[in-house]
Formats: C-alpha cells, structure tokens, sequence
C-alpha cells in the first residue's frame, strides 16, 4: 500500500472520490478533512497510483492488518479504519440527490452554541457507547478537533448537539430526554448538515 502525502494527489483523490459517492462516502470524509488541515491526523493510501482499486484511511502511523490483495468490492470498517474497494478504479455512479435543507429556526428561548471541554462528562453520559475512560478521552478528541453544533437554553446549557468525528461523519448526535419532540435535532442537524456542505462536505440523507 502506497501513503498519498502530496498535496496535489490528495486533492486529486477527493475528486475521484466524489464521482463515486455514494460507496466512497466513509474514505472521502477522511480524505477532505486531510484536505483541511488534518485535525484527526489520518493518513491515506491506495493500493497504488493512480489507477487504484481500493483506499484506506486510518489514524495517521497505524500499520494495516489483513491482505488487502484479498479484499472485495464495498465498504469496510473496522477500529478506526475505513476501506473502499473496487473491481475497477472507483467506478461506482455519482448519488444524484444530495440533501440540500432548508433552515428551521431555533425555538424561543434556545440559540445557537458550542459544547467546550466542560461538557465531555455529559456527553460521556449519553452516548450509546460512553460511561468509560477510553470513550471520554475519544469525545474529548473529536470534540477538540472537529466540528460540532449545539443548541442551548436562555442560560445556556446544551439541549441537543451534533459531533463529527475523523471521517466527516456524525458520531453523536443527542437531545435531551426533558427537551425532546420541540425539533431541536431537526435544527441542529440541519446546521452540521450546512456547515459541513459549505466546507465541502456531501450531505445525504
């Protein structure tokens, strides 16, 4: 497997790779957030280049397990790690709906904000895998790293929020139980979702 490290090949496989969403949606995240200044520190790499029929992203140092000489055409995932493979050099159509939302405001009494380190115990708390050290300390990583909505009350405590993680993809996304069935998850996701297609990231639904 070959890293891809210059610039120029990095923005070329994120043009291939957007020909080729919707399958090539996990590794394409990966690929624009290295694009944008690599907060998660991945690295890339292909099976070679250009013609390549299979790209991984993983954590940046991370040595690959498996045969990739073996894999099957779709998507893998696993700790960590993304894979797309194909029979043919990423050659799968483009998804021609695209969500493009309209903008739900907040309700009364609630505004726009962002979660900070305060809020990593809360968000511990509440995530379907959390209540452990290991998933506090990756909360607290992508909350550091990657963008992040949140809607707060008049005083302004989170009500719901949205996280992304290494790959460009919600990773927890939550409303308060006392909150619920206001649509305030409508908005937040809407926000992420337009925040994250005017940095150029494709949004689906």
């Amino acid at each position: 497997m070959k890293i891809l490290t210059c610039p120029a090949q990095l923005q070329r496989l994120e043009g291939i790779l957007r020909k080729s969403l919707p399958l090539a949606l996990p590794v394409f995240g990966a690929v624009l957030n290295i694009n944008r200044g690599n907060p998660g520190q991945c690295e890339v790499l292909v099976d070679k280049w250009p013609e390549f029929g299979a790209v991984l992203a993983r954590p940046s140092g991370e040595v690959a397990s498996g045969d990739m000489g073996h894999c099957r055409r779709g998507v893998t995932r696993c700790s960590g790690t993304f894979q797309v493979c194909s029979e043919h050099p990423m050659d799968v159509p483009r998804c021609r709906h695209p969500l493009t939302p309209a903008s739900p405001r907040p309700a009364p009494g609630m505004r726009l904000g962002s979660l900070n380190p305060s809020h990593v115990d809360l968000l511990n708390d509440t995530w379907p895998y959390g209540g452990n050290a290991r998933s506090r300390r990756y909360l607290a990583e992508i909350l550091g790293r990657f963008p992040q909505v949140c809607l707060q009350d008049s005083s302004g405590q989170p009500v719901a929020w949205v996280l992304t993680d290494h790959f460009g993809t919600g990773t927890h996304s939550y409303t308060l139980p006392e909150h619920r069935r206001h649509g305030h998850m409508q908005v937040a996701l809407t926000v992420a979702a337009q925040r994250a297609h005017a940095r150029g990231f494709p949004t689906f639904g």
